[in-house]
């Protein structure tokens, strides 16, 4: 008799599952072999009820799909939440493949024999990652150690294939360049570059990182964080401009790390940064390193590294470093594991010159950095919330040549109500006062002319300088010189914007909530009086 165990989703990785016995002898089933798959069921439990179905048969656990629409007979829940419920079983499965590891295998295996070598290659790869997964999900201790060395034996074949299917492919090269009168030697295209074609491959995935185009945010652009920038200055600008002054003991930083409340320039800094350092910018997240095929990710870091050392100076700039990096821990998956050991490994420096590559990590939560990584960051600078000067000139900046009648005073005035506000705070209540002048026209009643420059297009000149022409503007009712119209009454060229007033920016800042809380800001001071230094 069949056994069948249904583990729930939600509940899977606490180890609780459903057992359940088939009560009838299951015809539709014949005389295929189902195993584990991500299924959902569809009946009296719930629709789409997700599980993993496991089913045993003579003490072995044997891997596959179940197709589409199968009806597995009824069964009876003997263990779930103190109820018993009998259902219809429809297993409907989301995986394209409708091999199982071993039927794959048994297929490389085929091939091999016959000497398709390539075909055998593919089939044994796509086995073995199917056998990852049937480890993954074996409970019995006993039968994951035979699915291991069943896999050892299958990644041997696997190598030794791949290898010999490289030699042939450089034998083919070297006689069709010999052919032409071009080369000899097969491996000319790996010795005048020094890399495989993997390798090539992989380079080529990390090409999309190089940033080619600077932002244009420079120094000045970057309202207070006087003590970032200084360091940043240090490590990136003053090397490459005086390369004299880091010489012997004395050597640039090679990682900072940028840390603060969401929304304070971190980002905004390493645009600065790319902008005004002339050196080779990589700009990297997790999309660009992570990869879903064993062992590639940590090839990508490797070639990263080595990419930054051979294009130096160079930055390697990394956003949210804690998505990659965060504390190792007994449950993580190996994977994840290997891409810290693989970061630890580069940015140590061992056996490599790291001279003129700085690595630049940004997060929100760096007290959730693995203290390995956090240590390598030999520079951490707290980014905090911008003081009473740096918001004042932030509301400058974003308003930056818009017509306002706003004054030194009316600034000081804003900086003081915004108090406990980021950076990015800040640029939202000026996008939203920037729309004030808009809704003005949108909802004016009366409009009135007034005189402008006939080309708007060049702010430079004097109104005096410039051929003058009339022009709409929204207006009070009351105003002596209100004609009663909308804004669709009004020509498109003929609009006249209002300008900016302090009471605009007062409506914006009543309307607007900091997002940054008292308990974040305790978190990060704490870090800082721990580990880190006062941007």
């Amino acid at each position: 008799m069949y056994t069948y165990k249904f583990y729930d989703s939600a509940d899977y990785e606490q180890g609780g599952y459903v057992e359940l016995e088939g009560n009838e002898t299951v015809d539709s089933i014949k005389n295929k072999i189902y195993g584990i798959a991500e299924s959902y069921i569809a009946g009296k439990y719930g629709e789409d009820c997700s599980f993993l179905l496991i089913i045993k048969y003579g003490g072995d656990v044997i891997f596959n799909e179940i197709e589409q629409g199968d009806e597995i007979g009824t069964f009876t829940i003997t263990e779930h939440k103190d109820k018993d419920l009998e259902f219809e079983c429809i297993l409907e499965d989301e995986m394209d493949d409708d091999l199982n590891a071993i039927d794959i295998i048994n297929k490389g295996a085929t091939e091999d024999k016959a000497g398709n070598y390539e075909d055998a290659y593919t089939h044994y790869k796509n086995g073995i990652e199917w056998f990852l997964m049937a480890i993954k999900y074996e409970k019995k201790e006993k039968q994951r150690e035979t699915l291991r060395r069943k896999l050892i034996d299958y990644i041997d074949r696997a190598e030794q294939l791949k290898e010999h299917i490289k030699k042939t492919r450089d034998k083919q090269r070297a006689c069709a360049e010999e052919s032409n009168g071009t080369a000899v030697d097969g491996k000319k295209d790996k010795e005048d570059t020094g890399m495989d074609s993997e390798t090539k491959k992989l380079r080529q995935g990390l090409e999309g990182a190089i940033l080619m185009e600077k932002p244009d945010v420079h120094w000045e652009d970057v309202a207070g964080l006087d003590g970032a920038k200084e360091s940043l200055k240090e490590a990136v600008i003053l090397p490459i401009k005086f390369p004299q002054l880091f010489t012997g003991k004395r050597t640039p930083w090679r990682g900072i790390l940028l840390y603060g409340p969401p929304g304070t320039g971190k980002s905004y800094l390493a645009k600065a940064v790319a902008t005004e350092a002339n050196s080779t910018f990589y700009s990297i997240s997790s999309s660009d390193i992570v990869s879903k095929w064993m062992g590639e990710s940590e090839k990508m870091i490797k070639n990263l590294f080595a990419m930054a050392r051979e294009n130096k100076p160079s930055i390697i700039f990394i956003d949210e470093v804690d998505s990659l990096c965060g504390s190792r821990s007994d449950n993580e998956a190996d994977a994840t594991r290997r891409i810290k050991t693989e970061f630890l490994v580069q940015m140590n420096g061992v056996g490599n010159d790291d001279t003129g590559v700085l690595v630049l990590g940004a997060t929100n939560i760096p007290w959730t950095l693995d203290g390995a990584i956090r240590r390598r960051f030999e520079k951490r600078i707290y980014i905090p919330l911008p003081d009473l000067a740096a918001r004042a000139r932030m509301f400058q900046l974003h308003i930056g040549n818009t017509p306002c009648t706003l004054t030194q005073r009316d600034y000081r005035m804003l900086a003081e109500r915004t108090e406990g506000y980021s950076g990015s705070d800040i640029a939202v209540i000026v996008r939203d006062a920037l729309m004030q002048p808009i809704r003005k026209v949108q909802v004016a009643t009366h409009f009135k002319r007034v005189r402008g420059p006939a080309d708007r297009s060049s702010p430079g000149a004097s109104q005096q300088q410039q051929q003058q022409r009339e022009y709409w503007t929204p207006c009070s009712p009351g105003d002596p010189h209100a004609v009663e119209k909308t804004w669709k009454d009004v020509g498109s060229d003929d609009l006249w914007e209002p300008e900016l007033t302090s009471t605009d920016f007062v409506k914006a800042v009543m309307n607007s909530r900091p997002t940054v809380n008292s308990k974040d800001l305790e978190k990060h001071i704490e870090f800082t009086n721990d580990f880190g230094q006062e941007g």
